[in-house]
């Protein structure tokens, strides 16, 4: 697949913008553990190569296991994720998956809610919409995996 457009060449001030939001995420009191699961799961979902591909090369260099990489497909049946992980990881799914579902469950806030504070909970939901956000821009662009 060849790329379509270059937004960052295009539009330089989106994507800026897009960088300084991620920059306040990573700089925030949400682990970064957390947040990388989050971009690494979503991109999974959403089918974005480009992301997949990047965060587990970065997940991987800021020495994530091996296991703890391969089992994010699959986290509910992994055992190698902290609640509050696994609570992010399903809000994550909700919120990626909103076409598939009139809302995101309650059960589901409340579960994440009991693991991170509003602030946490804030940056979470700006997490999921982020990556999300970059999905559609690596899809729709056709991004591809750079080594």
């Amino acid at each position: 697949m060849t790329q379509r457009i270059n937004i960052a060449q295009h539009v330089p001030d989106v994507y800026r913008h897009f960088l300084a939001v991620e920059q306040l995420l990573h700089d925030s009191e949400l682990p970064t553990a957390t947040i990388e699961l989050v971009k690494l799961r979503a991109s999974q979902i959403n089918g974005c190569g480009f992301c997949v591909d990047m965060h587990s090369r970065d997940m991987k260099k800021a020495g994530e296991s091996d296991e703890r990489l391969w089992s994010v497909v699959a986290w509910r049946e992994a055992t190698v994720y902290t609640p509050a992980e696994r609570a992010a990881l399903a809000l994550t799914e909700e919120a990626t998956r909103l076409a598939d579902r009139e809302a995101v469950p309650d059960a589901v806030w409340q579960e994440a809610a009991e693991h991170y504070t509003d602030k946490q909970l804030a940056l979470l939901v700006a997490a999921i919409a982020m990556i999300n956000a970059w999905n559609r821009i690596g899809v729709t662009t056709r991004l591809t995996p750079g080594r």
